[in-house]
C-alpha cells in the first residue's frame, strides 16, 4: 500500500490533493474582500484623490516644502522672508485698491525683426513664453488708485523670457509714461529684468534711451516717477529707466545689478550681501527697502505727498 505524499514546506500542494476536506479542483474564490462588492458608483465615492502637483512650493533658501495656501496668502512671501517672483496679474492684484484697475493695451511690435537664431528660432522663444505666462509681452500696464492715489502702473514679468528689454518692452514703458501723462497721474514701474533682449540686437538697446526720453516727459509735466526694484533688476534696465526714478522702493532681498557678481574682472573679494536690495540702501541708491505687504501704503503716502498742490483750487 502506497504511502500518502506529504509536501514538503514551501511546496505547493498537487493538482488532486485536498487540505481542510476542500478539493483542489473547485475554482478560487474571487479575490477583492467585502470593497470589490460594492457598487462602483459607491466605490468612485471614496477613491483616492489624486494630490495636485502644485499643492507643495519649494522654499529656494531653505528647501522646506510650503503650503500653496498659505504662501498664497503671505503674498508670495516665505517664513524665511524670501519674496518670490510674481507676475503681473499679482502685482496689480496687490498693489492697487481693492485690486481694481483698468487694463490698459501695450502697442504690438514685429515679433522677431532681425530673423535671430541661436539654438532655436526667436519666434519659438516668443511663442513658448506667450503659452507659459499667458502674456503676449514682458511688460502689463494698469491704471487705477494706489490707497487713494490715481497712478499708472508698468510691471515687468520676469517669466516671460527674463523679463528682458526688448522693443515690445520699450514700447510699453513709453505708452505708460504717455498714459500718465495725458491722465495727469504719476508713473509707478516694477522693474524684473535680466537686460536687453539679445535676439533684438541694437533695437532691444534703442529702448534704453527712449524710455529715458519718456521719462523726461513725466518730468516736463511735473509727474512723479516711482520705481519699485524687484528680484532681480539687471543690465540695461539698471543703467535706464531702472534708475531714473524720483524715488527708489526695492523689495527685501532683490538682486539690483548691472552685471552678475561672476564677472568681477580685479578679483576682489565680494562683501556680504554684493548687489542686494540691502546693500544699495546702505549706499544710498535705494531709498527705503519695503516688504510686499507694506508696499501699497508706502507707495500711496509718496505719491500723494509728491502731488499734494498740484491741484488748483477753483476759482472764487
Amino acid at each position: 500500500m502506497a504511502e500518502a505524499r506529504i509536501p514538503s514546506w514551501g511546496q505547493s500542494p498537487g493538482p488532486n490533493t485536498e487540505q481542510d476536506g476542500v478539493s483542489a479542483d473547485r475554482p478560487a474564490r474571487e479575490r477583492g474582500g467585502w470593497f470589490s462588492k460594492i457598487a462602483p458608483g459607491v466605490r468612485n465615492l471614496v477613491a483616492r484623490r489624486e494630490t495636485p502637483e502644485n499643492l507643495w512650493v519649494k522654499c529656494p533658501d531653505t528647501g522646506e516644502m510650503i503650503y500653496r495656501p498659505d504662501l498664497e496668502a503671505a503674498l508670495w512671501v516665505t517664513p524665511v522672508g524670501r519674496h518670490m517672483r510674481i507676475g503681473p496679474d499679482l502685482r496689480f492684484a496687490y498693489t492697487f485698491d481693492g485690486g481694481v484697475h483698468d487694463e490698459i493695451a501695450a502697442p504690438t511690435t514685429p515679433d522677431d525683426p532681425l530673423h535671430f537664431t541661436a539654438g532655436k528660432p526667436y519666434r519659438d522663444s516668443l511663442a513658448a513664453s506667450r503659452k507659459t505666462t499667458g502674456e503676449r509681452e514682458g511688460a502689463s500696464i494698469a491704471a487705477g488708485e494706489i490707497k487713494g492715489a490715481p497712478a499708472v502702473v508698468l510691471v515687468q514679468d520676469f517669466a516671460f523670457m527674463g523679463g528682458t528689454l526688448g522693443a515690445a518692452v520699450g514700447e510699453a514703458f513709453i505708452a505708460a509714461a504717455a498714459e500718465a501723462v495725458k491722465r495727469d497721474t504719476p508713473m509707478v514701474a516694477f522693474t524684473a529684468s535680466g537686460g536687453a533682449r539679445m535676439q533684438e540686437g541694437t533695437l532691444a538697446l534703442m529702448q534704453m534711451a527712449r524710455a529715458t526720453l519718456a521719462i523726461q516727459d513725466l518730468k516736463r509735466a511735473r509727474l512723479p516717477y516711482v520705481v519699485v526694484l524687484t528680484d532681480p533688476t539687471t543690465g540695461g534696465v539698471t543703467a535706464s529707466y531702472g534708475m531714473l526714478g524720483d524715488i527708489h522702493l526695492a523689495e527685501p532681498g532683490a538682486l539690483i545689478a548691472f552685471t552678475g557678481a561672476r564677472v568681477n574682472p580685479i578679483k576682489e573679494t565680494l562683501p556680504p550681501g554684493y548687489q542686494r536690495a540691502e546693500y544699495y540702501l546702505e549706499r544710498g541708491m535705494v531709498d527705503r527697502v519695503v516688504t510686499r505687504k507694506e508696499l501699497p501704503d508706502v507707495l500711496g503716502s509718496i505719491l500723494n505727498t509728491l502731488m499734494t498742490g498740484r491741484s488748483r483750487l477753483p476759482a472764487a
